[in-house]
């Protein structure tokens, strides 16, 4: 038995999730169509974040920049410092760069299809296929983790992850409709969060639960098959936070490519995902009274990085590449968390609102 389209898209007409990136089924039936800057904008953010996590970041980016050609228009650290803290940070840059295609190259209006999509700056398979079903309707194979997870229980698919990915995409191209694929593609999707779950399926909600065939083996938690996480790396290094009697910071622009790329940080030990760097004070940027002030820990998606942090009080000095910015004025910078923590680790007041922790 193949999946029920009809019959999902009959359970996400009554259960979908709101969400400010969404029209919803009765808006479009009302001839609401959705914005592709929205839909686009919300997929990239979603990319390894969770869907709680980008709402604040999305409100904030449509207040900020209402139009494709606005974030186009916009000043590339601005971009940089509003995406601090959704991670994976070459998505901001690209972000940008594709906001500027589309100004310059389409008129600010996006490609309607998958090829087009998929042309752009940041896009690809996926994000191209979610724009194209979402904002145009287009019949295009949407999967994500959340339909992975839904498909391979459905059909029982023994093959693990991330083999099993074009046996998933051949099937859910398979079932997608051509009536109301972006509405199909939602409702894969918010299945997959709410009741199709990873742990716990409530699968007697589940609108597909006659033809499941995980269920019918009563064992739908052993899908989708995963192989055995190789063990994170750890690398180690050292953050150096220089502070003025004025409440300055010795920061620094990170070269554009590579982790973190573009973003704000202390002057750091030259550690990378696949090597080491120093720890001790012998690496700082300059002469100081340094001081140990503790450690920090950071989860990268393929390494653990453990920072020790360094110290100092210090006079405003002259550093090749660096700049001294108000401490008060962190919070605004395009500052990734694990700066934040370096920061705070040296200083727990700096990124507290002014009067915090005061008597």
């Amino acid at each position: 038995m193949d999946l029920n389209a009809q019959a999902l898209i009959d359970w996400y007409d009554h259960h979908h999730r709101i969400l400010p990136w969404r029209v919803g089924p009765d808006e479009k039936a009302k001839g609401v169509r959705p914005d592709p800057y929205h839909v686009w904008l919300s997929e990239i953010m979603l990319q390894q974040t969770t869907v709680q996590a980008v709402k604040s970041y999305f409100d904030k980016f449509l207040k900020r920049w209402p139009s494709v050609e606005d974030l186009a228009a916009a000043d590339t650290d601005d971009v940089m410092a509003a995406w601090a803290g959704l991670g994976y940070y070459a998505r901001a840059r690209n972000l940008k760069k594709c906001a500027e295609t589309i100004a310059r190259d389409h008129g600010g209006i996006f490609p309607d299809t998958f090829e087009g999509l998929k042309a752009l700056p940041g896009i690809g398979d996926y994000t191209a296929a979610a724009i194209a079903a979402i904002a145009f309707d287009r019949p295009e194979a949407v999967v994500d983790g959340n339909v992975e997870r839904v498909m391979t229980r459905f059909y029982a698919i023994e093959t693990p992850l991330p083999s099993a990915k074009t046996e998933v995409k051949a099937k859910t191209k398979t079932v997608t409709p051509l009536d109301r694929p972006g509405d199909f593609a939602q409702a894969m999707m918010d299945l997959g969060a709410t009741i199709c779950t990873p742990k716990r399926p409530a699968c007697v909600l589940c609108p597909l639960r006659e033809g499941c065939r995980a269920l019918a083996s009563d064992d739908p938690q052993r899908f989708p098959v995963k192989l055995p996480k190789a063990k994170r790396p750890v690398r180690v290094g050292a953050a150096f936070v220089a502070e003025t009697e004025d409440g300055k910071i010795l920061v620094r622009t990170r070269a554009q490519s590579g982790l973190l790329g573009g973003m704000a940080e202390v002057p750091t030990t030259g550690w990378t995902s696949r090597k080491d760097g120093e720890t001790g004070a012998n690496a700082a940027p300059f002469a100081a009274g340094w001081r140990r002030a503790g450690d920090v820990t950071h989860v990268f998606t393929h390494f653990e990085l453990r920072l020790t942090v360094w110290h100092a009080k210090t006079q405003k000095q002259a550093v090749s590449g660096g700049r001294w910015e108000p401490i008060d004025e962190l919070g605004e910078k395009a500052l990734p968390s694990v700066m934040k923590k370096a920061i705070s680790e040296a200083i727990p007041q700096a990124f507290k609102p002014q009067g915090v922790g005061k008597s």
